[in-house]
């Protein structure tokens, strides 16, 4: 008869298998990221905490692995997380606004893609009622190149975007945002590291404030 074993050895058996799931998914299949600016409001608030999806858009696998399984490519409109391209070890999300091939122009604050106006008031704000002569409020025309995508904030008197660095490569890209499952309206890290003491007090913040800060009726918000 094969010994017991100890309580100890089961929760340490059971608590390494739960991450190296975790690890799993959190590499292939579903990521965490919280949004620290405001260059997407009103879509995603600071503080929101998502769930990203990092495998919609790959790999590309084989024409039957493509029919069986729930791939497709990125497609206007979708909210993307990527690589900055400025500083690859940073993470942003912004809107895809163009594909490969397509012109993107801005005039007056209007979007134009390949020629045509683009009404996008229903998921976009302008805070700033100016009309400047720069590139914020005038760009382009420019033509997305091959493998690469167009991609700006909601917020866009206020999001530093493909209108001032450029496309983004398709590789850079990690997944698509899915879900908020957590927004807390407090204090939020900014994503810089600040030493162990600033990380601990703003633990300490997000624990009292918890229950009054969280924003329950974000709990679960699909985002589109």
């Amino acid at each position: 008869m094969a010994r017991p074993q100890s309580t100890f050895r089961e929760y340490f058996e059971a608590l390494l298998i739960a991450g190296i799931f975790l690890g799993f998914t959190n590499t292939f299949l579903v990521k965490t990221f919280y949004i620290p600016s405001a260059s997407m409001e009103e879509t995603l608030l600071v503080g929101d905490h998502l769930f990203v999806n990092r495998f919609i858009y790959g790999p590309a696998g084989t024409g039957v692995e493509r029919g069986l399984l729930p791939l497709r490519g990125v497609r206007r409109g979708d909210v993307v997380i990527f690589k900055s391209p400025e500083e690859p070890s940073i993470d942003m999300v912004k809107r895809c606004i163009g594909l490969p091939g397509d012109e993107i122009r801005v005039v007056d604050k209007v979007l134009y893609i390949n020629g045509e106006p683009v009404d996008d008031s229903a998921v976009t704000q302008h805070g700033d009622p100016r009309v400047l002569a720069g590139t914020r409020d005038n760009f382009g025309p420019v033509t997305v190149p091959p493998d690469r995508y167009f991609c700006m904030g909601d917020n866009r008197d206020n999001s530093n975007d493909s209108r001032f660095w450029g496309t983004v490569p398709a590789h850079h890209i990690k997944g698509r945002a899915l879900l908020i499952y957590w927004s807390f309206g407090g204090e939020t890290s900014d994503g810089s590291w600040h030493g162990w003491g600033a990380k601990l007090q703003q633990l300490g913040s997000t624990a009292l404030g918890f229950f009054s800060k969280t924003r329950w009726n974000r709990m679960f918000h699909l985002i589109r």
